[in-house]
């Protein structure tokens, strides 16, 4: 029989703290043994929430959610969070269609108080909400809790900045996964951060305050010395002089896995007011051998054997993002002007081995994509050939650098957009649906998408030799199986390519949609239907000419495209149309509405929002009808004979 889980208790906050607290640390390790189960089954970031296992429990022991507001950064630390917020049986759902989402968010608990997925956000939005809790004369606590990964972000530093100014009852928990300290520091530093807020040490320090204060003449002089001879202690030994200078009262650097360490300075904290932050160190995967040891590699992951911290065997094509990658290095070893910049993902854009060929031209500059836009144009300024790889997402955070420091000098800076369109179980913090509409109205800028990974690499080598500003986007995951041209060659700037003729209808497709608008095409021959099928490339600029022909000669079009339709590719082949004049032609457009994509597969979102090859031929066949066409001639091209 198996014996009963302190977890089977634990359906709210108020049960955690109906248990005893020697209990406490059992509980961590069930905590733990849970995210391992669930995260080695459906995949998800399993490194960053093993290490604040301890940090969440001690946080909702001391603070009650009910009336105080705890805010993740990120939201990839979030998963005991949510175990302990009543939804431990809805946990094995996570990131699965329907099911939990893997970041915060507020339509899912209450105590999600502010949706997550970019890094940053925390202290600036935990800071509006404490303000206005001042506002409203409502007294509770404001937890924001941030990785030191986020703290790479201008906008954390931003919100500091404003938070030392408002000098707000604001908690900043800085979670320090990657500093090292060593035992006797780390073990001093906590003892006295533990001391310094203490309620006997902290009114004594008002007081004195109060008093030195009041002496004529002197006073305020004696306040600044005392002052000064505290932060110098305090500098000596902790690394707590930056926030204090922000205005901010810091604490640490404390054992993030020493639960009554965790407690004891947080029940101190409570009690306290004004900007606090505290400093917690602890490790990334704890408590799981194979994510402890490589912890990067154990941030996000697909499915694994818990045994061994292996993934789950998944053979097939290449991804995007290693023939990105790998072409990358290729052309860098012949062109000395290309670099390579990332925003703190050098694995996840494929850019590792690039890094280690050419280190002197890779650069990792955190989690600051405006940084990077701007860095890469001084580089581009200067005649160098600067890659930007970033995910279509995080780059929304650069839009106005895109624009001032690139588009509008002409700047030759490529951007690499990885995770382009639907990608999977992130959700709609990560799907990369807008960038051909937030691109593509920027003067100067040339938008494009492959349709697979052989295109993708002569895209990157078209991308090299262009002299301005251009953008490339793919999709996340496998490519589609193609054999790879050894030698690479250029695309012609804004020329389609007709993969399939046919004179009923014109399907007109971009990057990923144009495979399985080829297999819609196909089906819909063996109806009596004959659908051309067009590979755009460019969104920017379009084909003009070919479209045009094309459209005027079936009388009707239709644009696949995995982008918003607001604004997008299919948007901008109904301005081409107008502008050319032909009013008659018959437009449909196929991509993603005006919603934001929900989490789920790859796959069954494309489904569900008709992006499939079943979803395009189930929208041709209800626009043209299923009637029995008569037999035309077709061309059908092999995809995997093809050669871009």
């Amino acid at each position: 029989m198996t014996a009963a889980k302190l977890l089977d208790r634990i359906h709210g906050t108020d049960d955690l703290r109906n248990l005893d607290r020697s209990e406490l640390a059992t509980l961590a390790e069930e905590i733990r043994d849970e995210i391992i189960d669930v995260v080695s089954r459906c995949g998800g970031h399993l490194a960053s929430n093993l290490g604040v296992v301890e940090l969440t429990i001690a946080l909702h022991w001391v603070f009650d959610p009910a009336r105080d507001r705890l805010v993740w950064d990120v939201g990839h630390q979030s998963y005991s969070h949510k175990i302990l917020t009543g939804r431990r049986h809805g946990f094995q759902t996570l990131r699965q269609l329907g099911g939990l989402s893997g970041f915060p968010r507020r339509d899912e608990s209450a105590c999600d108080v502010f949706g997550t997925g970019h890094a940053g956000t925390s202290i600036s939005s935990a800071l509006g909400i404490a303000e206005a809790k001042s506002i409203k004369g409502e007294k509770a606590k404001v937890i924001a809790v941030i990785g030191d990964g986020s703290m790479t972000a201008g906008l954390a530093f931003e919100g500091l900045n404003q938070a030392g100014m408002l000098d707000r009852d604001l908690i900043v928990v800085l979670n320090d996964n990657e500093m090292s300290i060593s035992p006797n520091v780390g073990a001093l530093s906590s003892y006295l951060s533990r001391v310094m807020t203490g309620q006997v040490v902290n009114r004594f320090r008002n007081e004195m305050k109060s008093f030195l204060r009041t002496m004529p003449g002197i006073g305020q002089s004696v306040y600044r010395w005392a002052k000064h001879s505290e932060e110098y202690f305090k500098g000596f030994l902790t690394p707590g002089v930056l926030f204090e200078q922000l205005g901010f009262q810091y604490v640490g650097p404390i054992e993030g896995h020493r639960l009554d360490h965790l407690i004891e300075t947080f029940k101190n904290v409570k009690g306290m007011e004004g900007p606090i932050l505290v400093h917690v160190i602890t490790k990334k995967g704890k408590g799981y051998g194979p994510a402890e040891a490589d912890p990067a590699g154990f941030h996000g992951v697909g499915a694994f054997d818990r045994t061994s911290g292996q993934p789950v065997a998944r053979k097939g094509p290449k991804t995007y993002t290693h023939v990105f990658g790998r072409t990358l290095c290729r052309i860098a070893q012949g062109d000395k002007r290309v670099v390579a910049i990332t925003a703190a993902m050098p694995s996840g854009t494929g850019l590792e081995a690039f890094s280690h060929k050419y280190p002197d031209r890779f650069y990792d500059i955190g989690i600051a994509e405006q940084h990077a836009v701007t860095f890469a144009a001084g580089l581009a300024a200067e005649g160098l050939r600067p890659f930007v790889a970033i995910y279509s997402s995080f780059l929304q955070r650069a839009y106005d650098q895109i624009v001032h420091d690139v588009c509008l000098q002409n700047l030759p800076v490529r951007f690499a957009l990885d995770r382009g369109g639907v990608v999977g179980e992130d959700g709609p913090t990560h799907h990369g649906v807008f960038d051909f509409s937030y691109l593509r109205h920027i003067p100067n800028m040339v938008v494009m998408a492959p349709k697979d990974e052989n295109e993708l690499q002569h895209m990157v080598e078209t991308a090299r030799t262009s002299e301005g500003p251009i953008a490339f986007r793919y999709a996340r995951g496998k490519g589609c199986g193609v054999p790879l041209d050894r030698r690479l060659k250029g695309i012609d700037i804004g020329k389609a390519e007709i993969l399939r003729e046919g004179d009923d209808a014109t399907i007109v497709a971009i990057g990923s949609t144009v495979v399985p608008s080829l297999e819609a095409a196909e089906r819909l021959s063996q109806s009596g239907i004959h659908a051309a099928v067009v590979n755009a490339r460019f969104v920017k600029p379009l084909d003009g000419d070919l479209i045009c022909r094309l459209a005027e000669a079936s009388g009707r079009i239709m644009t696949v495209e995995e982008n918003v339709l607001e604004g997008g590719f299919g948007s901008a082949v109904l301005e081409l149309l107008q502008a050319r004049g032909l009013w008659s032609i018959d437009v449909r457009r196929l991509g993603i509405s005006d919603v934001f994509v929900e989490h789920g597969s790859r796959g069954a979102l494309c489904h569900i929002h008709g992006l499939d090859s079943e979803g395009i031929l189930s929208a041709v066949m209800a626009w043209l009808g299923t009637g029995k066409r008569p037999e035309k001639k077709t061309t059908v091209v092999d995809l995997k004979k093809m050669s871009s």
